[in-house]
């Protein structure tokens, strides 16, 4: 069983990434931040105790977290950062437990009836394959979780025009949220695959699938 942990740097491409994994190979994408919106919805007790942290104000009339303002807050503030991931981390570690257990019993259970139906480009039976996209896998010693690590690697510069570009932030408030991150040296340094998208997407795509033969072939 292959259990990719597919990390980065914020801004590197790790949706871009995970998006062709699940389209052209048929993998199961599990992603943290999705898990980390779950765990602060109207009505949890996350939500609360981020209220009795930081006042009602946190919150949109809607009932929904003001993600922008909880930013503002933590981002610049590692204390605050590091108290509100020991709030969230926790929930997607158990999402993630969950969904690995559940994945292990099915493919238990094709490999039992031989009835699994696999693509052209799917792993077979014997190894079936899922991606848990974790932008803070070391941060949250979650590497536990996953057989191999992937780490998407892009030059700052392109992490800094992507973020002002796709979170309307200022050039400040990139670097902010990018040096709150383990740096992206340190994440290479530790994994088994580096994808590196600083250049076109053809290239990071055949990068891509180089991973996926060389992985499945050792």
């Amino acid at each position: 069983m292959r259990l990719i942990g597919l990390t980065g740097g914020i801004g590197t491409g790790k949706t871009t990434v995970s998006n062709y994994l699940s389209k052209n190979y048929q993998f199961p994408i599990w992603d943290a931040d999705i898990y980390a919106r779950e765990a602060v919805q109207p009505g949890s007790s996350i939500l609360e105790d981020i209220i009795v942290r930081y006042g009602k104000n946190i919150v949109l009339p809607n009932g929904n977290l003001d993600r922008q303002k909880l930013g503002e807050i933590v981002f610049n503030n590692r204390d605050e950062l590091h108290w509100l991931n020991k709030q969230i981390h926790p929930y997607v570690r158990d999402r993630f437990e969950q969904n690995i257990q559940d994945f292990i019993i099915k493919n238990s259970e094709y490999g039992q009836e031989n009835s699994i139906q696999i693509t052209s480009h799917q792993t077979t039976s014997q190894n079936p394959t899922a991606v848990l996209v974790i932008p803070l896998l070391f941060e949250a010693k979650m590497t536990d979780l996953v057989t191999e690590i992937w780490v998407i690697y892009a030059p700052l510069q392109k992490q800094i025009e992507r973020l002002i570009k796709r979170d309307s932030l200022s050039l400040e408030e990139a670097y902010t949220r990018i040096n709150n991150q383990m740096s992206l040296e340190e994440k290479c340094q530790q994994a088994d695959i580096i994808l590196n998208n600083s250049s076109n997407l053809e290239i990071l795509w055949q990068q891509v699938d180089s991973a996926i033969a060389y992985q499945q072939n050792n």
